[in-house]
């Protein structure tokens, strides 16, 4: 259905909706180090929401207010776990509709979005561990290789994962547009 089929306050409440569950999860992941990575996923699945009905600027709203409102309720304190989901996964769904809207070339899109995600994890790499994997670990011949050739890890390994998770991402946006494309208004 065209855009213009729905009001601004069907937007806005879609959106809000899409927020709330996005914090929620977002923030529960913080507060548990268990939860992080489950948080990441359900948060980007519920901003698929309104892109889902094609509200744009719903969703990016949405994305704002989730970072604030996760930051507010608790992962202040923590920050840095959720910069991932502020670098690359809360806005992964809006690339995706975006490459899907105006006909980018998957491959060039892709290569982009490996990209984006290798900066997304060596900037983690440096903010979770200062640039010194291992610790008290770190003087070992093991982590040492690792330091040294973090940034082949990341592109090679972060790479490949990023490869199945947006082929995944993206099955999950068609599963989510036939859940509320049953939603009329």
């Amino acid at each position: 259905m065209p855009k213009n089929k729905y009001s601004k306050s069907f937007e806005i409440a879609l959106s809000a909706i899409s927020c709330a569950v996005a914090v929620l999860f977002l923030t529960l992941g913080t507060l548990s180090g268990y939860l992080l990575a489950t948080g990441y996923l359900v948060a980007q699945v519920a901003l698929m929401v309104p892109l889902s009905k094609q509200f744009v600027w719903g969703d990016v709203l949405a994305y704002i207010g989730t970072v604030i409102l996760a930051l507010i309720l608790g992962a202040v304190s923590a920050w840095w776990d959720i910069v991932p989901f502020i670098m690359f996964f809360g806005l992964h769904p809006l690339a995706n509709f975006l490459q899907v809207k105006y006909k980018v070339n998957r491959w060039l899109a892709l290569v982009i979005k490996m990209v984006w995600f290798d900066v997304t994890l060596y900037v983690m790499y440096i903010l979770v561990f200062g640039g010194i994997m291992g610790g008290s670990f770190s003087d070992t011949a093991f982590f040492t290789f690792v330091n040294d050739y973090i940034w082949l890890f990341i592109i090679v390994c972060g790479s490949l994962f990023l490869w199945i998770y947006d082929y995944i991402m993206f099955k999950i946006q068609i599963w989510v547009n036939k859940i509320v494309y049953k939603i009329r208004k």
